[in-house]
C-alpha cells in the first residue's frame, strides 16, 4: 500500500491489566485516528499495519486487541467536513 500518513497521526492505547480463572492477563484498546484519509483506506492501511507490527505479531492470541479506526475526510485547506 502506496499512502502518504498524515503529519497528524495519532494512536492512544488503553491497556488493561486483569486477573481471569485466576490468572493475569491483557487487553489492548488502540484508538488510531488518520484524518484526512478515506474510511476505507485508514481501516485497510491500520489493519495491515496490525498484521505486519512485530509487537502484534509477537502477542496474537495472547491478548485481546481491539482497534477503532476514526478517520475523517476533510477538506484540507479550511479543515471542514465536505458538504
Amino acid at each position: 500500500m502506496n499512502l502518504a500518513v498524515p503529519a497528524d497521526l495519532a494512536i492512544d492505547a488503553e491497556v488493561d491489566l486483569g486477573v481471569t480463572d485466576g490468572a493475569y492477563g491483557l487487553a489492548a484498546r488502540l484508538n488510531v485516528t488518520l484524518l484526512g484519509v478515506e474510511p476505507e483506506v485508514a481501516k485497510r492501511l491500520v489493519d495491515a499495519a496490525h498484521q505486519t507490527c512485530p509487537y502484534s505479531r509477537a502477542t496474537r492470541g495472547n491478548i485481546d486487541v481491539a482497534i477503532k479506526v476514526i478517520a475523517s475526510r476533510t477538506d484540507q485547506t479550511s479543515g471542514k467536513q465536505p458538504k
